[in-house]
């Protein structure tokens, strides 16, 4: 799944059995070859189970202080909290027992459910923080996703209200 900054999901690929791992999904996805193509000027944010590329930033695996760790904290749990409230919306998602192709058809009426209710500013369930995953990369980044990466760090990440606490003479 894809989903924007205001938790719509925008990209639902529900045709592989669970057992395939994500990054495989996405490389295998019409999505995937759309940004190889370079058809979007989007950049997506993704676990440390994918490569690091141009068009898709993962986290740093070992983040130094500052602007590191505040990319790693304000970019990833987007699609986590996503996953979260999908599942409290609609609670047959954490133990769903059925055949494969309806299984299928159930994730994608979800997604669309879910934007439906997010448009509509409908009650999100409460969420509760998972802890970040120990995903081991899988890939090896590509040279100029991690030049990306830098590059969005130095611009919006080096510089926060949390580097600067005013005294009250202020």
């Amino acid at each position: 799944m894809v989903c924007d900054s205001m938790f719509h999901i925008t990209n639902v690929e529900a045709t592989w059995p669970g057992f395939v791992h994500d990054s495989r999904i996405f490389r295998e996805s019409y999505l995937c070859t759309l940004f190889e193509r370079g058809a979007y000027d989007w950049i997506l944010f993704g676990d440390r189970g994918y490569a690091c590329r141009q068009y898709f930033m993962t986290p740093f695996p070992d983040p130094n202080p500052g602007p590191q760790t505040r990319y790693n904290a304000r970019t990833r749990p987007r699609i986590e909290m996503t996953f979260d409230q999908l599942k409290g919306r609609f609670q047959c998602l954490k133990g769903l027992r059925v055949a494969p192709d309806r299984f299928c058809d159930i994730i994608v009426a979800c997604a669309i459910f879910h934007n439906i209710a997010t448009i509509r500013k409908e009650r999100t369930p409460v969420v509760e923080v998972q802890p970040d995953d120990d995903l081991q990369a899988v890939h090896l980044d590509q040279p100029s996703g991690r030049a990306a990466l830098d590059r969005i760090v130095e611009h919006h990440f080096m510089n926060s209200f949390f580097t600067h606490k005013p005294s009250l003479n202020e």
